[in-house]
């Protein structure tokens, strides 16, 4: 654990401010829900809570059977970083935060598709060689939790692609499935 050298005092209602450098860098916004944790020698630990974290092995499951039933590289994110992920390399993939343009299309919490000619957008913030071909995000009891991608690597597929009707239908159906695997 590292120390910031900021202190902030409680105020009566039991509310602590945490100030907006540490919100910022570690990406933490309005509405964000943190874990709590304490240990034996009086620590307290804010943790960012990714609700669809917990259903990560559920996530890496379905992503590998929609790679295998529609022949597709997919990415299931939280709000911050790729949860799942299968037909892309892992370990490129997995865990690492998502690019300000992902984050951007869950955030409009509506169905995004490439279009030829368009600026691609990454998958992540690495800025790897994998490409957004379309994206919904995964809305659960009204909340923002993440987002679906099929993605494609432009070095083996045509650059100036758009998703096929069954891709199209196979990623509106993860999302939806997901959000409400996460309400019940």
């Amino acid at each position: 654990m590292k120390a910031t050298g900021i202190v902030r005092r409680i105020d009566d209602l039991g509310r602590v401010v945490i100030p907006k450098e540490i919100r910022r860098t570690m990406r933490i916004r309005e509405g964000d829900p943190l874990e709590i944790y304490t240990d034996r020698e009086g620590e307290v630990i804010f943790k960012k809570y990714s609700p669809i974290g917990e259903l990560s092995l559920f996530a890496s499951q379905y992503a590998e059977t929609l790679h295998r039933v529609g022949d597709l590289s997919i990415v299931i994110c939280d709000r911050d970083a790729v949860i799942a992920c299968a037909g892309v390399p892992r370990r490129d993939y997995a865990e690492k935060s998502i690019s300000p343009e992902l984050e951007s299309i869950a955030e409009s919490r509506s169905f995004y598709e490439s279009a030829p000619g368009a600026n691609p957008v990454p998958v992540t913030r690495e800025n790897g060689s994998w490409i957004v071909s379309c994206a919904m995000p995964i809305i659960s009891g009204g909340d923002l939790v993440g987002c679906v991608a099929s993605v494609y690597d432009p070095s083996t597929t045509n650059r100036d692609r758009t998703a096929h009707e069954v891709e199209t239908k196979l990623i509106l159906t993860a999302a939806g499935f997901l959000g409400r695997q996460m309400e019940g």
